[in-house]
């Protein structure tokens, strides 16, 4: 294969290259989901239920988005 296109699919497929060789490290995928215990205040909950309630989206799901609003793109 010409160097040129292997170049191309390796830059056109970045994040599938990068998401596979953090799982040879980790054994762990990008799209994992785990569980974990946060402890957040009344008012946080009580914002994130209203929040629930108008978009219809899950807890988790609406703070990954803000986590990933806050912080740039690798």
């Amino acid at each position: 294969m010409e160097t040129k296109k292997i170049n191309y699919i390796l830059n056109k497929y970045k994040e599938l290259f990068d998401a596979l060789e953090t799982y040879d490290r980790t054994r762990e995928l990008p799209s994992q989901r785990k569980r974990i215990d946060v402890t957040l205040s009344v008012r946080t909950i009580n914002r994130l239920k209203m929040i629930k309630e108008k978009t219809g989206r899950s807890m988790s799901e609406i703070i990954e988005d803000s986590v990933n609003k806050c912080q740039p793109n690798k």
